[in-house]
């Protein structure tokens, strides 16, 4: 599986509980949330654009930083 590392604009812990449930849905994927640094990392054989769509459901602006 390959890590994906995005920056999520989260300012609290209502905003990392939002991307929890979202990625949650995806199933078989396996993530981090950094809520100080902003950054989620996901580690998925999905696309990256099926990840970044789900991440955009949060409503939140998300930039892809690339793997890590």
């Amino acid at each position: 599986m390959t890590k994906h590392e995005f920056e999520v604009a989260m300012t609290c812990e209502g905003c990392s509980g939002a991307v929890t449930r979202i990625l949650n849905k995806l199933g078989d994927v396996k993530f981090e949330i950094d809520l100080p640094k902003k950054l989620v990392w996901i580690e998925s054989d999905k696309d990256v654009q099926v990840l970044e769509e789900a991440l955009r459901k949060c409503g939140k602006e998300v930039k892809y930083n690339g793997t890590k």
